[in-house]
C-alpha cells in the first residue's frame, strides 16, 4: 500500500465510478429501447446492437438522437404512475369510507374533530380523547 499514492488511489475511484455511471446510462438507454412506442423492430434492433457492439459511440449517439424523447417518455411514465397510485388511494378510500359509513361515519367525525381542533375550539388532550372514543 505503500507504493500506491493518494492520488492515484483517488484518481482510481474517479474512474470507477464513472465507469459505473455509464453502465447506468447504458442499461437506461436498452431500457428506454424497449420502451419506445415510436420505434418499429428493426429500429430497435438497430440500436440495440449499436449500443451492444459500439457501447460508447452507441450510447453518446442515442442519447444525443433521441435524448429528448426519452425524457419526454420518462415524464409521461411518472404522470402514469401518479396517476395509478392516486386511482388506486381514492379506491382504497372509496372502500373504506362504505366500511366506515356503516360503522356510524367515523372518518367523518375524525374530520369534524380535526376542523373543530384546528379551529381551536378542541384542545390537544380533548382531541386524542375523542379520537380515541371514535377509533375504539
Amino acid at each position: 500500500m505503500d507504493d500506491y499514492p493518494l492520488l492515484n488511489l483517488f484518481w482510481t475511484m474517479l474512474w470507477f465510478f464513472l465507469w459505473i455511471m455509464w453502465l447506468f446510462l447504458l442499461f437506461k438507454v436498452i431500457v428506454d429501447i424497449f420502451r419506445s412506442d415510436d420505434l418499429g423492430g428493426w429500429a430497435k434492433a438497430g440500436w440495440l446492437i449499436l449500443a451492444l457492439v459500439l457501447p460508447y459511440l452507441g450510447v453518446l449517439v442515442y442519447v444525443i438522437a433521441r435524448g429528448k424523447s426519452m425524457g419526454k417518455r420518462d415524464a409521461k411514465e411518472a404522470k402514469e404512475r401518479e396517476a395509478a397510485f392516486k386511482a388506486y388511494v381514492r379506491e382504497a378510500a372509496a372502500g373504506d369510507t362504505a366500511g366506515a359509513a356503516k360503522s356510524g361515519g367515523s372518518i367523518d367525525e375524525l374530520a369534524k374533530l380535526a376542523d373543530l381542533k384546528e379551529r381551536g375550539a378542541l384542545t390537544e388532550e380533548e382531541y386524542q380523547r375523542a379520537k380515541t372514543k371514535l377509533l375504539v
